[in-house]
Order: structure tokens, then C-alpha cells, then sequence
């Protein structure tokens, strides 16, 4: 079977492959590879443009990631600033309710201002 490659069982995410040399002599080539593997994840599909697949891929390449990881912190950072968003919404919606007063502001008008050097 001179030419044909075999998977040949290994540990610690290394794959390794045996082939028959032109001469008859065993050839070895092992290939190290790392999987981000994190028991509770899932995984899903999804439809993106062409173009933002572009982009997406190239900006992987750029920061040394695999697409999965650039799309997971992106995922975050989205997450983070609704949550953010809604925070403040539901605190303008508070003051719009309840006004602070005139007096309470001057209340805390000493503390704000700078001292004087």
C-alpha cells in the first residue's frame, strides 16, 4: 500500500498518520492540533452574509483566534452593552417618574466641587 496514509490512535489532540515510502520504508507524519473543547457548550449554526463572513474570518486571523472564539467574545460584549442599555433605561424611566427635587441636588453640591488649593 505504498502512498496510502492510516490514522493511527494517539493521545494528548495529536494526530498521526503512517505511510509507505517510495522505498518500502515506514513513514511517520504527526500533526499537532488544539481543540477548544468546553464540556457545556453547544454547538449551533447560524446564516451570516458573505460579506460579514469575510470579515469575520479575517479578523480571527487578525487577533490569532478561530471564528468560534471571535463570535463568542462579540456575543459577550453585545450582551453586556443590552444589559447595560437597560439599566439605564429603566433608571431614566425612574427619575422621569420621580424627579430629584431642586433641594436634593444642593445636598450634594459641596461634596461634587473641587476643593480650592
Amino acid at each position: 500500500m505504498a502512498g496510502s496514509l492510516w490514522p493511527v490512535a494517539s493521545e494528548n489532540h495529536k494526530t498521526q498518520w503512517s505511510k509507505v515510502g517510495p522505498n518500502g520504508t515506514p513513514q511517520i507524519l504527526i500533526v499537532e492540533f488544539t481543540v477548544e473543547y468546553i464540556p457545556h457548550m453547544q454547538t449551533i449554526q447560524i446564516v451570516l452574509e458573505e460579506e460579514l463572513l469575510k470579515a469575520t474570518d479575517l479578523a480571527a486571523r487578525r487577533t490569532k483566534r478561530n471564528r468560534s472564539a471571535l463570535v463568542r467574545e462579540a456575543l459577550r460584549e453585545h450582551l453586556k452593552r443590552l444589559e447595560v442599555r437597560g439599566l439605564e433605561d429603566r433608571d431614566r424611566r425612574g427619575y422621569a417618574r420621580a424627579p430629584v427635587g431642586g433641594d436634593e441636588a444642593l445636598l450634594w453640591e459641596a461634596e461634587a466641587a473641587w476643593p480650592e488649593g
